[in-house]
């Protein structure tokens, strides 16, 4: 962890799919250095739960459940964040949804799914953050979420990784939208990290250390740390940018199958 309190000092920032995993762990970071964070997960429970967790630790954050692929609810929650806390300064794109399957027989619900939350909900958050941002004349940042599955091919992950690259894209256009404005756009692209998804399948520790150039999956606190350094003030200067977290996988990028 940073273990800066004042780092992110007056800081408000939004993260999405943050009820556990990385995105839990980004939120706690934020909090623990001095933001004020409003957390959303589309399940309420999860939600509930993990705003209460890094609140009993002493932090400002709230809940705000709900699905991030409607641009009526980022509205709703980008307004939340003001009334409560006066301003939004950061937002975190991480919400995101893997469906795995064959390419061939890949069906068009699961497609749209993926692209609905996995760009249409990063694009409208970002967009929705940078119209608030703008005007408070304040400046600030968007970091989106993105994989090394954009970066190289894996099996199964046609429609997921075409999304991830899309994102980085979107990084780079943004550049020449919202620079005059102050705002930096940055994405981070983890690899295989240790979360609660992941964990439950009993190869996957070993699996991922014999392949990982590092010896060893990410943690969660791994790319958290990353997440924080791209928004915080150390990255002003630095934007349209990736910066891939993955223990060296993708400069050999072995299957795991």
């Amino acid at each position: 962890m940073y273990n800066k309190p004042e780092i992110f000092k007056d800081q408000v920032a939004i993260v999405t799919g943050a009820g556990q995993g990385i995105g839990f762990e980004i939120a706690r970071q934020l909090c623990a250095n001095g933001a004020s964070v409003v957390l959303n997960d589309i399940d309420t429970t999860l939600a509930k739960n993990a705003a209460e967790t890094i609140a009993r630790e002493g932090y400002a954050c709230i809940a705000f459940a709900g699905d991030v692929a409607d641009e009526k609810f980022i509205n709703a929650m980008v307004n939340e964040a003001v009334i409560k806390y006066g301003k939004l300064t950061i937002a975190i794109a991480n919400a995101g949804i893997t469906l795995f399957g064959d390419f061939l027989s890949y069906p068009i619900e699961s497609l749209n799914k993926v692209m609905q939350l996995n760009l249409g909900g990063s694009f409208l958050l970002a967009q929705a953050t940078a119209k608030q941002i703008i005007k408070q004349k304040s400046g600030g940042s968007i970091l989106l979420m993105s994989s090394v599955t954009g970066h190289q091919a894996h099996k199964n992950l046609a429609a997921y990784g075409m999304t991830k690259a899309a994102l980085e894209m979107l990084a780079k256009n943004l550049v020449v939208e919202l620079s005059a404005y102050n705002i930096n756009v940055n994405t981070i692209a983890p690899g295989a990290t240790l979360t609660e998804r992941t964990l439950g399948d009993p190869e996957y520790m070993s699996t991922w250390s014999r392949i990982t150039p590092m010896g060893k999956p990410a943690t969660v606190q791994d790319i958290a740390n990353a997440a924080l350094f791209m928004v915080s003030p150390l990255s002003r200067h630095i934007t349209g940018q990736s910066l891939v977290i993955d223990g060296g996988w993708t400069s050999v990028s072995p299957s795991p199958y």
